[in-house]
Order: structure tokens, then sequence, then C-alpha cells
């Protein structure tokens, strides 16, 4: 059996920021981790599956006794916010009949695309749903994350590939990608492209270099775990 470990939970609490950010006592938390899970369900689903495709990568979810916050990370902020903002008031007024409590939504634009894994590995998804040649798609976005600025970058994808009979592993790799290194800043994405011969697996990682004690996450609130910071030395 292979040992492996998840990319981000290992680095979860040490360089990577908990995606909920919240306290609650034993008999509540339950409750809120279901609910926490429809949440991201229903955004991602309305946000990513159906048009206009917002192209969402990371939705964080605060909470305090009287609020729940929502922060959206997207490359697309006009789509989510919509025409004078009546789409994410439409989503806003939609959790809330959901929830039950009183919902904030954030929106974070990502300025760069091509150096965010979970829309990397989103973006050859649908390519493979669009029966593109596997090998050409995959060295392409790979090829465009290096010149995006990225030090390092691994695209793998799993499946019967091509429509072959058998399932088989196809990567392409570029730069270093110190994956064991918990100081090294790399971002992980995962995505399925569901195509008539069947659902084959996108991963994702990225390295971006390490992590220094100057740096600020702009998703950083004063929330528990807000914050991503540098693993200090020893």
């Amino acid at each position: 059996m292979g040992q492996k470990s998840h990319p981000f939970g290992l680095r979860l609490g040490i360089t990577e920021t908990h995606r909920s950010r919240w306290y609650a006592p034993k008999a509540l938390f339950g409750e809120l981790l279901v609910e926490d899970e429809k949440i991201r369900k229903f955004l991602d689903n309305r946000l990513n599956r159906k048009p206009p495709y917002a192209a969402v990568a990371e939705i964080l979810i605060e909470r305090t006794r009287e609020e729940l916050k929502i922060i959206i990370r997207t490359a697309r902020p006009g789509l989510v916010i919509g025409p004078k903002g009546a789409e994410v008031e439409r989503m806003t007024q939609e959790l809330q009949f959901m929830t039950g409590r009183k919902v904030n939504i954030s929106i974070i634009e990502i300025k760069n695309p091509d150096m965010s894994a979970q829309l990397v590995a989103e973006a050859v998804a649908e390519q493979l749903k669009k029966s593109r040649g596997f090998r050409r798609t995959i060295k392409m976005r790979s090829e465009a994350v290096m010149q995006a600025g990225a030090q390092g970058c691994r695209v793998l994808i799993s499946g019967r590939l091509g429509g072959a009979e058998m399932s088989r592993k196809v990567d392409v790799r570029h730069g270093s990608l110190p994956l064991s290194t918990l100081q090294a800043n790399v971002e992980y994405g995962f995505a399925e492209s569901h195509t008539p011969m069947g659902v084959i697996g996108v991963k994702v990682w990225i390295y971006k270099g390490e992590y220094s004690s100057a740096e600020q996450d702009e998703t950083a609130s004063k929330a528990a775990g807000g914050q991503a910071r540098a693993r200090g030395r020893r």
C-alpha cells in the first residue's frame, strides 16, 4: 500500500489555514460541519457547474454568534457579484433561507488564475470533457503555469484516457516540487472530468517557492487560523 499524505492536510495548521474558521460546543459541532458542506456544494453548483462559470477556487467560512461570513476566492468576481450586485444579493438571501442565519458574502479576486492549482485542475478537466488530446492538454497547461511564475508544477490525470479499455495514469512535471518540505508553498488542486467513457481524475501541484515570515495572506482575518504563516526554523 502507498503511504501517501494529503498535500493540504499535511500542512494544515503549520503553513496552511483552515477553510472553516469557527468554534462550536460538542453538541453543535456536527450540525455546523454538515451545514458548511451544504454551503460549499450549493455555491460550487451555482457558480462553477452552471453558466456563467465564475471560476471559484476556494470557499472559506467563518462564524460568529450573530453572523455567518463566507469568503469566495474567484478569478471572475464580476460574474459572482452580477449587475449592480444583484447576483450576490440573491445568493445571500438563498443562503439565509437555507441556514436560518445572517449571511455576509465577501469576494476576493484571484489576480493570476494560472497560479491557482484548483483553477488549473478545473481547466484541464473541462478540456478533457471536450475530447481534446490529453497529452497536449496537460503539457500546455503546465507550461502556462511555469510561465506565470511558478517554480515547479505537476499535472496528473488518471482514468480511461483516450477511451482506452484499461485505465492508466499520465503526468507531466516541470521544475522542482519539494512535497515533503513543510516550508515549501505547494498548492494542490483536484477536479473530475465526466466524459462519455467514464470519469477522469485531474490532480495539480504548483510550487510557488518557500514561505517567508513577511508574507501576508490576502484572506487573512482575525478569526482563529485565519492567517497562513511561515514555519519557524529550529
